[in-house]
């Protein structure tokens, strides 16, 4: 079926600011347009679509279920033709002037400040929107465009559309109370503590996969007191002996109420940090600079694990502590 010349995307826009913003008035202030051209480009609307979109009452127009139908599909195209555009800009080398990057939570200390402190140097004029959240919910959308780029644990299905940078590996810990009953222990046996209570993340996080698979190498099931949704409540919870939790070493200055432990090598889980990005935006400069700076410093993460330490925290307004 041919699209009726009427039917125009500067029109769908001004319909999808109307249904909106409710009025004509509203709708016209927002596109800087007059309200005679708003209350003309929806009436050709109609006439294209050969059928009511308002019912009117007076000058002012009410919108008919038809309106509401419409108004749907209506945003999806616009969406989509937004999308396009992006895209197409990209592929022709246009990049962005903003970078909408990911990470996980607990990357907020050491890694993800020293990635964009040396992002922005390379890249002074670029803009970047991070986005915080669980592994599984970041990996979703990067793959839906909504994000170019993600910093998370790897270890999920590969997918031939994403690259990734591998970057530095950190170990899992076990997570107590400063003061426990295993302050002084140098590391745990799982076995030793299959009787006590645990707080475990929720399922999207990479650290709950991690979790089961520590406790699949000690042979049993823990007993999980409570799943929580953000690494910051569950240390919390542990910090005031609700249970014990398994976390990467990496966490350990979020709460200095909490001590982390080694595990006994035999229970020994290590999570792959590391940069995914689509693979067809590789040689993006934005993204070329964004991987070089992860590669520096999963160099210097691996410098610091072989003295077996890690890299100091970024201050706010300086560099390293």
């Amino acid at each position: 079926m041919a699209i009726d010349e009427e039917i125009t995307l500067k029109k769908l826009q001004i319909f999808q600011s109307f249904m909106t913003l409710g009025n004509v008035a509203r709708a016209s202030e927002a596109l800087g347009q007059s309200a005679v051209s708003v209350h003309r480009a929806l009436r050709s609307l109609e006439d294209g679509l050969r059928c009511p979109l308002f019912k009117r009452d007076g000058r002012k127009l009410i919108p008919l279920a038809t309106a509401y139908v419409f108004a749907d599909h209506v945003k999806r195209i616009i969406n989509e033709c937004d999308t396009g555009i992006r895209r197409t800009r990209e592929a022709a080398g246009f990049t962005s002037p903003t970078m909408k990057l990911g990470g996980l939570y607990s990357l907020t200390v050491r890694t993800i400040p020293r990635v964009l402190a040396g992002l922005k140097t390379r890249r002074p004029a670029l803009d970047i929107e991070l986005t915080l959240g669980a592994n599984r919910d970041l990996l979703s959308k990067l793959k839906d465009g909504q994000l170019d780029a993600v910093l998370i644990a790897l270890g999920e299905p590969s997918n031939a559309d994403l690259l990734t940078v591998p970057m530095f590996e950190d170990a899992l810990q076990f997570a107590a109370p400063v003061n426990s009953p295993y302050a002084a222990y140098s590391e745990i046996d799982l076995q030793a503590v299959r009787d006590e209570k645990f707080v475990a993340p929720s399922d999207e996080f990479a650290e709950y996969r991690d979790f089961v698979e520590a406790f699949q190498k000690a042979g049993f099931q823990p007993n999980i007191e409570l799943h929580v949704g953000d690494i910051f409540s569950l240390m919390n919870f542990v910090s005031v002996g609700i249970g014990y939790a398994l976390l990467p070493r990496r966490v350990g200055d979020f709460n200095p109420k909490i001590q982390l432990i080694p595990l006994d090598e035999r229970y020994a889980v290590n999570q792959h940090i590391g940069l995914v990005l689509p693979r067809n935006r590789e040689r993006e400069p934005n993204l070329l600079a964004l991987s070089a700076e992860c590669r520096l410093l999963g160099a210097e993460w691996s410098r610091y694990s072989e003295e077996g330490g890690l890299p100091p925290p970024v201050i706010p307004g300086g560099g390293s502590t």
